[in-house]
């Protein structure tokens, strides 16, 4: 394996701005003809974070619509565009499949680079598990014998087996299924957004909600957090993407603009068109709307929208996942053995069947309580991403970096405390059952740190040679 050096330890000025794994995941990749290119990168992009306003009910539920229609257009100025800046700079700076682990690992050293791949990867697999929840709760509106017990469970998990099974066959089959998925379920929303026009009575959009309905704060918050965040997911395949230092910037641009546009419209029309029980903003509510809005042939493209949009959504974040597997194993934080590809469509097929796995394991839960968990996890891993981008850039300030914030040091600083507040105000407001289920996670994140650093020193299982041991 062809290696390059670290960057120095004392805080000099590094002239290195690739990590190991760009030459690795070159040779990986030779049998591959195509790598992702910016129209599919914009929509797996997309398809991180949102894949739709669908999911985005809860925020009317929690606290009326002029709050939820605030809130879909302050957030992402207060997290998206942070985020997604952030995710340009540094997959630009280190475009391998490590994404977020390798910028961790960089600014504070291998513990803190595994406890990043610790939040982040069960984050990612824990949120997978909400995406065939959600397109039932629109298919069961179809065919009610989803709505619960046995059959919903098989639901839950023969969609779950078959949509892995997908994603083995290829990233840029995923890429390209990831385009047609995305227009096909917009399509509704723009059709019901225009024939909402004349329906649109501007009042409607002032109300805080009803009298006497209590505000559910983590709801809101929440809410709008799960359909906002995940933006520097798309960060662990950045070695899969073609020419990245050039097309990262530009598909993360088109995909802030995408998602906030798919979200605030619809919103805007809908609440301003109609006006119901606020007890009935619950997820699946827009096909309803689409329905009294239209007509029932809307409501039913909607529906059928939403189970495409999860398919997107599971996809997209299946392989951000279990690239960051092989990612990580590259560069010596997981056993060699995780690097191993299908000799039939390259692609990484144990972290595929781990994320499932785990995805699997917690399906079961609440949509609440998966929701919750994820963006517990999720919130984590982001404090410890914006410590590395800040410091990293104090580090090596004059490190090359094809794309860079255009931002001073004290500006950056103050960029990323205003999401952090958001992330610790997050935190704070989780159940006894996330901070438990969180923190039990966390420990064993650490005790696999050391579990891992075990092996390597006795040589119970082959690693990697990379920059990760190295350091230690």
């Amino acid at each position: 394996m062809t290696t390059t050096s670290p960057p120095p330890k004392d805080g000099q000025n590094s002239p290195q701005q690739l990590p190991i794994t760009t030459s690795t995941t070159a040779s990986i990749n030779a049998k591959t003809p195509k790598k992702l290119t910016l129209i599919p990168l914009i929509f797996l992009i997309y398809f991180e974070v949102a894949g739709g306003p669908y999911g985005e009910e809860p925020a009317v539920q929690a606290a009326g619509p002029l709050l939820a229609i605030l809130g879909f257009l302050i957030f992402p100025f207060v997290w998206s565009i942070p985020e997604a800046l952030i995710t340009a700079e540094l997959s630009t700076a280190y475009p391998g499949n490590g994404g977020f682990v390798i910028w961790a690992d960089r600014a504070f050293g291998p513990f803190f680079g595994s406890l990043m791949g610790t939040w982040k990867f069960l984050s990612g697999v824990i949120n997978i598990a909400a995406f065939p929840a959600l397109g039932i709760d629109y298919l069961k509106k179809i065919f009610p014998i989803f709505s619960s017990g046995l059959p919903r469970q098989l639901a839950i998990l023969v969609s779950t087996l078959l949509l892995s099974f997908l994603n083995y066959t290829g990233l840029s089959i995923v890429g390209y299924a990831a385009v047609a998925l995305g227009l096909i379920s917009l399509a509704p929303f723009i059709i019901m957004s225009l024939i909402a026009i004349p329906q649109i009575h501007p009042h409607r959009w002032i109300s805080l909600g009803q009298k006497g309905v209590k505000k559910d704060w983590n709801l809101f918050f929440n809410t709008l957090f799960w359909n906002l965040n995940f933006w520097d997911n798309v960060s662990t395949m950045a070695g899969e993407v073609d020419n990245p230092q050039k097309t990262f910037p530009l598909a993360l641009l088109c995909a802030v603009i995408f998602t906030c546009l798919g979200y605030i419209i619809p919103l805007v029309a809908v609440t301003g068109a109609i006006s119901v029980d606020q007890s009935l903003w619950d997820t699946g509510f827009m096909a309803d709307a689409a329905q009294m809005i239209s007509g029932k042939w809307l409501k039913i493209w909607i529906e059928i929208g939403a189970v495409l949009s999860a398919i997107g959504l599971f996809e997209a974040q299946l392989s951000s996942s279990a690239y960051q597997v092989e990612g990580m194993a590259e560069i010596g934080f997981l056993p060699k053995f995780f690097k191993v590809r299908s000799k039939w469509f390259n692609t990484p097929w144990l972290g595929i069947l781990l994320s499932t796995a785990v995805s699997l394991g917690v399906s079961y839960l609440s949509y609440t309580d998966i929701i919750s968990l994820a963006n517990f996890l999720y919130s984590l891993g982001m404090l410890l991403e914006f410590l590395s981008f800040v410091w990293l850039r104090r580090k090596f300030p004059t490190m090359k970096r094809p794309y860079r914030v255009p931002l001073r040091l004290p500006a950056l600083v103050v960029m990323c405390l205003v999401p952090s507040g958001f992330l610790v105000f997050i935190m704070a407001i989780a159940t006894k059952t996330v901070y438990l289920i969180g923190g039990l996670m966390t420990v064993g994140g650490i005790a696999w740190f050391f579990l891992m650093k075990l092996c390597k020193s006795k040589k119970w299982l082959k690693f990697s040679d990379g920059y990760a041991e190295e350091e230690d």
